[in-house]
């Protein structure tokens, strides 16, 4: 574990010494602040909690753009740069290589989503704030932004390079997310499977709207699972190589 936290300290000191890092955090603000304004807070009036989910509407969005930025450069810029071979030949076991990059990218999301707090508290100038919604909404960011970023760090794992690693993950979320689609044009049983694979519709909305079900904690915790370990797997091919 000792060995994991390493990777996670090391790689998100990386995040926070680049431009990189910077400029996504800037644009992620940007944009939040830009929607939340303009849909969120303008045009006619609202109750705060229609305020509320209209903010976290957009930022699952951003989250889900901002995931795939963050997670392309974890392993992808490794094997582009040549030093994969080093972390083969060090001690490190290929879990914790894969979990300490995670670690850290997760930080830098949860800390890049904090930062957003200030914008659901405007509406304390004019309305009421349910402290439940807002941390329902926030677990459900983090929670989407975790499994979002596990599928990216399984895409830098299969790609050569971070611009192939961005593509490679782009795709397999919109795969994901347009499940929801599928579960629309199809009848049952196909209909419900399709329709708990989808990564956003049924699993986020209730996050949004300031409710969590066990069920949508355990998919994103299963999905977030599901793609380390295969991520691992890659690795563990490539090392035998």
């Amino acid at each position: 574990m000792m060995r994991t936290l390493l990777i996670a300290r090391r790689e998100l000191a990386a995040y926070l010494r680049t431009f990189q890092g910077y400029i996504i955090i800037a644009v992620v603000l940007a944009v939040d602040g830009l929607l939340f304004n303009a849909y969120a807070l303008g045009g006619v009036s609202k109750r705060s909690s229609e305020v509320l989910s209209l903010f976290f509407f957009f930022s699952s969005g951003t989250t889900l753009v901002a995931s795939v930025f963050i997670s392309m450069r974890l392993l992808a810029e490794e094997r582009q740069a040549g030093t994969l071979p080093l972390l083969y030949s060090s001690p490190v076991k290929d879990h914790e290589i894969v979990l300490g990059k995670f670690l850290s990218a997760l930080a830098f999301l949860s800390l890049m989503t904090l930062a957003t707090v200030f914008m659901p508290l405007l509406v304390m100038v004019h309305g009421k704030l349910s402290v439940g919604h807002i941390a329902a909404g926030y677990l459900g960011l983090l929670l989407l932004g975790s499994a979002s970023l596990a599928i990216g760090t399984f895409g830098s794992a299969l790609a050569r390079n971070q611009v192939l690693a961005a593509v490679l993950s782009g795709c397999m979320l919109v795969a994901l997310l347009t499940c929801w689609l599928l579960a629309r044009i199809t009848e049952q049983p196909l209909s419900d499977v399709f329709g708990a694979l989808a990564l956003w519709n049924q699993h986020f909305q209730p996050f949004q709207a300031g409710v969590v079900h066990v069920r949508d904690v355990v998919y994103y915790l299963l999905v977030t699972y599901v793609a380390l370990f295969a991520a691992t797997r890659v690795l563990e091919a490539r090392r035998w190589r």
